[in-house]
This record gives structure tokens, sequence and C-alpha cells, in this order.
């Protein structure tokens, strides 16, 4: 087929998607009718919707066909799209606070304005801290569950950065890392931007399939896995001590590098032990301060094997040389005094609080959930798509997320990710309402 026409063909769908003659929802013709229809090889078929899914304009759906986009939607609508317009109500990116939060920073920056540490915090800091913070760190983790020494910790710019550190300190681009089919979104850009291979774990209702882990092993050569065994985003699990014995096993028959993501940890209530407990010899942990004390307060923590710590030390130093010592200290005294601790309680019971609202008001709808978390998954009825469901909450003026940001695997169920945690609940309560309105208009 001469190029002139392939493109023309290609273009010819585009301008009846954008112009609405083709509306969102509309299920295109097979590849097979496609190319018998317009005299193409099935391949040359193939290439025409796999264009047009690159241009945003359609997405192909394993077992269902290829659908045209709602292309109001902005591509990849997720915790990525942070950008929220005046008087959209925002149940799409969490950042829980609690009255009385600028009250607390008010006083820390008095009391950093009188210590006479002061002048030491306009200086560079060592690349992981300063070893007394990275001690409040590790005093701070036993109540997790994880006992470490000071100098396994490291002190980073939040959880995302801990992140992006593990990531381009242990690893290298084209290797294989294994991770839930639905996962965190930020990190599946991290490992974009680091040319990793991203290959999916199928999940069950409380957690990765693991036999399904272990096979992937056997057939693919998996350097890591990515996992969240405490309130997963965006399903909310909790893995069991078994499960979290047999993730382990996996790894250590395997040599897998297992990257623990820990940032919403402080929400479950005596969860079992964390990876890092039960292998610590080859568990990095990530977590933070930004959903339990505030998200400006970009501190987070990264707890390593030793002989894995100067690699870590080494790339903290090419991206951010140090964290800021202004923000350290203060999170450091609010490690030591307790305040953290009292945060994460406070908003525990906020989220419980949060997901008894959603309860009550999403009656009746099938919600994934975990009674402690700031989030949960709503699975769509088989007619329903998610891009023409998160378009009309917009014009609602309700922001939710999709499932693309999070989805691994080709397959992208049609779902959304409610966050809890960002709104006054009177406003909460409202905008659930409105979910459960769209969602029974479009089922």
């Amino acid at each position: 087929m001469p190029r002139s026409r392939y493109k023309s063909l290609v273009d010819s769908f585009a301008a009846d998607i954008r112009s609405g003659r083709l509306l969102p929802g509309t299920r295109l013709p097979t590849h097979r009718q496609l190319a018998a229809t317009e005299g193409l090889a099935l391949v040359t078929a193939s290439r025409v919707y796999a264009e047009l899914e690159a241009m945003g304009l359609v997405s192909g759906e394993t077992g269902r066909g290829t659908f045209v986009r709602e292309t109001s939607l902005p591509l990849g609508q997720g915790v990525d799209q942070q950008a929220v317009a005046a008087g959209m109500i925002d149940l799409n990116f969490n950042y829980p606070s609690l009255p009385g939060q600028a009250e607390l920073l008010r006083t820390a920056l008095r009391q950093l304005a009188l210590s006479g540490d002061l002048e030491s915090l306009l200086r560079y800091q060592p690349h992981a801290g300063r070893l007394h913070e990275r001690g409040s760190v590790a005093r701070h983790l036993r109540a997790r569950g994880l006992t470490v020494a000071a100098d396994q910790v490291l002190i980073v710019s939040g959880a995302q950065h801990g992140l992006a550190v593990t990531m381009m300190a242990l690893l290298q681009p084209g290797d294989v890392i294994a991770a839930d089919a639905l996962t965190y979104s930020g990190f599946k850009v991290l490992a974009e931007a680091l040319h990793l291979e991203i290959v999916p774990i199928p999940a069950f209702g409380h957690g990765p399939d693991l036999q399904a882990l272990d096979s992937l092993c056997r057939s693919r050569r998996v350097r890591a896995v990515y996992t969240m065994p405490t309130l997963h985003n965006p399903l909310g699990w909790v893995m069991s001590a078994d499960q979290r014995e047999h993730l382990v096993s996996i790894a250590r028959r395997h040599g897998l590098l297992i990257i623990e993501d820990a940032a919403y940890a402080f929400l479950a209530e005596d969860p079992p032990a964390p990876l890092a407990a039960l292998a610590p010899e080859r568990t990095v942990y990530v977590s933070g301060l930004s959903k339990s004390v505030a998200t400006g307060l970009r501190v987070g923590f990264v707890v390593a094997p030793t002989e894995k710590v100067a690699a870590l030390e080494r790339t903290i130093r090419a991206s951010t040389w140090n964290t800021p010592g202004v923000m350290t200290a203060i999170a450091s005294a609010w490690l030591d005094d307790g305040t953290v601790i009292q945060l994460e309680a406070e908003k525990r019971r906020d989220a419980q609080m949060r997901q008894a609202v959603a309860a009550e008001v999403l009656t009746g709808l099938a919600c994934t959930s975990h009674h402690c978390s700031y989030f949960l998954w709503l699975p769509l009825s088989e007619d329903a798509r998610a891009d023409q469901i998160a378009t009309a909450l917009m014009r609602e003026n309700v922001s939710v997320s999709t499932a693309e940001p999070f989805a691994t695997s080709t397959h992208v169920p049609h779902a959304i990710r409610l966050a809890l945690g960002s709104v006054e609940i009177s406003v909460l309560r409202e905008a659930l309402a409105k979910v459960k309105w769209v969602v029974g208009a479009y089922s």
C-alpha cells in the first residue's frame, strides 16, 4: 500500500474522531474487517490503528476491540495530572491535611529560628543526611516493625525521589522489573524514563499472584520486584504474613532485588512485618512524610542493605546533592518529639471516616478498598467506559483518575480510582454522590 494512502486513512479516521462524526465509545471495525473493507494487508490495518492509538484517539482492548477515546479527557488522566481547574473537586490526587497543621509549621519555624544550629543549615549537608537526622528516621521506623542502624538510612526529597534514586542506582537500562498489573503510576513514569521493562504480576483479591511471579522469573531474567505490601495503591490490599514470606522466598530463589514502597503504610493498623525486616539483605524500603505529614514537606527516606548505601549516596549527589537542610531539620524534630506519630494516628482516623462516608454514599457499587486508606477502586460494568465517565464527571466539576496510569499490562480495565483525602468531608459527600449518579447513568 502506498504510504500516502496509508496516511490518508489515518488522517480520515483522525478527522472523523476530532469532528465528532465518530463519537467517543464507538467500536471500530476489527483489524480483519478494516483490511477487507479497504483492501489492505492485515499488518497495514494494524499499523493504522496503532498510529491512531499513539495519537491518543483510540484504545485497543484485548478481547473487546478498538474504541474511539474520549478526546476531551487528558491523556494519562491520573495522579500525574495535578493541575485542577478552579471550582473542580479533586478526587484525583491525595494531599491529606488536618486542621492545625499550619500552626505546627509556624511553631517549628520559630523553634528553628532560635536554635544555635541555624547557620549550618545554610550549607551543603551530607548526601544521605546528617547522622543524627538519619537516627531520627531509624527510631521512627521501629513503630513500623523495622529495626535498622542509622547508617542504613538515607534521607531523600520525598518518596518519589527515593524511588528514583533506588532505580537509578541499582538497576540498568533494559533490566526487567516485575510489578503488579495495577500499580503506582509514579513508578511507571520512572521505569519508562529509565528504560526499564515492566512485566505485570496478575492480582488476586488480596495480593499479587505469587505463583505467577515465580513462573515469570523462570521464563524471564527478572532483576527486581516492585511491591506495595502494606496499603497497596490503588487496590488497598495489605499482604498477609504468609504472602510476604512467600514473596521473600521467591526473591531469594531467583536473586531478586525487592523495592518496597511504604508511602501509605502508616495508615494500616498492626500490619505484618515489612519485607525489609524479613529480607534485609535484598530489600530497599522507601517511604516519606508527604502523606503522613504534608505533601509540601519533601522529606523521604530509603533504608537499604549496607553494601548498597554507597551507590545510593552517589545517586543522591548526582540528582539533588542533599535534601534541603531546613526541611530535614523540621522533619527530624517532628519525628523526635512525637508529632509525626500523632499526625499518623489522626490521619488514620480521618481516612477511616472518609471510607465510611464513601461506603454510605456508594452503596450498591462494587468498590475495592481498605477501611484505613485514602483511596478506593471502582470497577465499572462491562458496557461502561472509564474515559467517558471521567469526562462526564469533569463536566460535573469532579476530577477522577481512570485505570490507565496504573496499568502495567496491555489490558487496561475500565475502572476509576477515587482519592478521598483532599477535600472537606461535606464536599467529599457531594462529589461521591455525583460519582454514583454518573456511573449509574453510563452503566
